[in-house]
């Protein structure tokens, strides 16, 4: 039994800290997700300004594995951050966060490019990046606990679950910057040095949330553990050294996270890839589309938080994995349809089949980008995939030059005239069916509320069904893994598998699902990823998973 030398209240209504709380943490973090998020968005520029020397095609996978580490090194930043809100309290720690956050992020926009500094303008970007990604680390474990130990019994998941939108809100806020940069500056300036506006307005959000945190108090919870004297000393031994609480990280993990991790970026960012390279709608047009998604699917974080709070946080997560897994095969077929019809009768009614000796063909998976393909054979799957084209295999007698079949029609494919070839291939993939990039029929927004066509309104429905399973899976969640840890190891405990589950099985998300399409020559094969571990973290979870919305976090033990 414990005694209550900070006493914690009992009732449910909330009251004006309360509601400071919430809204201080929840800012400040939309601002932290914004600055983060900024990068993703914007990958496809990036990559040109930055990696200005190698391929398109290179290029676009760089900026996502530079994406990539940043997500990646999350994981140490949870491990360094989470340590220290054990240890020094919830508040500074993610005050410090912030700072690191808005500064790196505000440098991004002042970089010059590869062509002004070769080499190091890549390096340097990559270093901010890694900056980013530790600072995420330790940030979203601090804000979800610290409004959590504020929240009243049976109200943490409708409190916590507006930590949860922040997320979506950063990136509906970098998404909004974005779109009024380019339409003041206009398409021609925006790749050239537009795009770092919203980069460098990161340093006017950074004082304010700097500003809004200063105002705040520490935890009562994390206050009361420290006049009791019940602060852990080594909170990562403590966390990760003893089974029984490295139990809980690897449930927490395999059972909640994986599959709520890949079931987010799905919605939020592989869906903006797939519209722009994929489907060649134009960026303008597909960042509206994801835009008017995030805008109507944000309110149910609250809503399934709620929820949470009345039949429990398992179900929901679960059910969120459960629907993502059946229905993306069918629910990007039918955004194919719609934002490209012509690309969606092509893919139907067009064989393309790459005839060559197997010997002469190699793996296309490339999900780090430092392969670089000689073989003809490659060369040409290679080319058919960054064209949206599916295709087949077929053998052909050893030494016999490779050709690219078109119903039938044969191209020949290569290496010494590569430029040749493309556009000999080209040429036949139009005659047959295949659609320029931008054909008309191709979904196109001129404008912000350009909502009037059918088209238009039946892709962002589509695409609001992917934001309804991100917000089952993830509006429950800072909740369920407040609630399985011991309060004198939660911000060491929380932080480590929330950032292996969203920086490794998420980060990777878009440059491994690109590459299952490379490689296969089926854009929809890079489903099957997601698929795969919301699948597993169902199993998992279903018999792992114990459910936690009555628990009393505040026993300190």
């Amino acid at each position: 039994m414990t005694t209550t030398a900070m006493p914690l209240r009992e009732t449910v209504g909330v009251t004006r800290e309360e509601r400071k709380v919430i809204f201080a943490s929840s800012l400040g973090t939309v601002f932290e997700w914004y600055d983060f998020f900024l990068y993703g968005s914007l990958a496809a520029i990036i990559g040109a300004t930055f990696f200005g020397a190698f391929p398109p095609a290179t290029q676009a996978i760089f900026a996502l594995l530079a994406f990539a580490a940043g997500s990646l090194v999350r994981t140490f930043g949870a491990l360094v951050f989470g340590r220290i809100g054990d240890l020094v309290g919830r508040k500074y720690t993610f005050l410090v966060t912030i700072l690191i956050m808005g500064l790196s992020t505000f440098l991004v926009g002042l970089l010059p490019g590869s062509a002004t500094i070769g080499l190091w303008a890549p390096i340097i970007l990559i270093v901010l990046r890694l900056l980013q990604g530790l600072a995420l680390g330790g940030e979203y474990g601090g804000a979800a606990i610290y409004v959590a130990e504020h929240a009243p019994p049976g109200r943490r998941g409708f409190y916590t679950s507006w930590i949860q939108t922040t997320a979506t809100l950063g990136l509906f806020l970098s998404l909004g910057a974005i779109l009024g940069t380019r339409a003041m500056v206009g398409e021609q300036a925006f790749p050239v040095w537009g795009w770092r506006v919203p980069f460098l307005l990161s340093s006017a959000l950074l004082g304010i949330s700097v500003w809004i945190r200063m105002q705040l108090n520490e935890s009562p919870v994390f206050q009361r553990m420290k006049a009791e004297g019940k602060a852990s000393k080594a909170p990562l031994t403590e966390a990760f050294g003893r089974w029984s609480n490295l139990k809980i990280a690897l449930i927490a993990l395999f059972g909640l996270v994986a599959g709520q991790a890949v079931v987010w970026y799905m919605g939020q960012f592989y869906v903006l890839f797939f519209l722009q390279n994929i489907l060649k709608v134009d960026g303008f047009t597909a960042t509206l589309l994801v835009f008017w998604s995030l805008f109507l699917g944000s309110g149910f974080f609250v809503v399934f938080g709620w929820l949470s709070d009345k039949i429990g946080r398992k179900p929901i997560i679960i059910g969120g994995c459960l629907l993502a897994a059946a229905t993306y095969f069918p629910i990007f077929q039918a955004i194919t349809e719609r934002a490209n019809p012509a690309l969606a009768r092509a893919l139907e009614t067009v064989k393309v089949t790459v005839a060559a000796d197997p010997a002469q063909c190699g793996d296309l998976f490339n999900p780090v980008g430092n392969r670089v393909f000689t073989a003809p054979c490659d060369l040409a799957r290679a080319y058919l995939g960054q064209s949206s084209v599916r295709y087949d295999r077929r053998a052909a007698a050893p030494g016999e030059p490779v050709r690219v079949l078109v119903n039938g029609t044969a191209v020949p494919f290569e290496a010494g005239k590569l430029a040749e070839s493309r556009s000999a291939v080209t040429a036949a993939l139009q005659a047959a069916g295949y659609p320029k990039a931008g054909a008309p029929g191709t979904v196109r927004m001129t404008h912000v509320f350009d909502l009037r066509s059918a088209q238009v309104l039946s892709i962002i429905g589509l695409l609001f069904v992917l934001a309804i399973y991100v917000t089952m899976v993830y509006g429950p969640m800072a909740a369920a893994l407040v609630e399985l840890f011991p309060a004198r190891i939660r911000y060491s405990g929380l932080s480590l598998p929330y950032h292996i589950g969203n920086g490794w099985f998420g980060g990777l998300l878009p440059a491994t699902a690109i590459s299952m399409v490379a490689q296969t020559g089926d854009i929809y094969f890079g489903l099957w990823y997601p698929i795969v571990f919301a699948v597993a973290t169902i199993i998992i979870g279903v018999l792992t998973v114990p459910e936690t919305k009555d628990r009393d976090i505040a026993d300190l033990g």
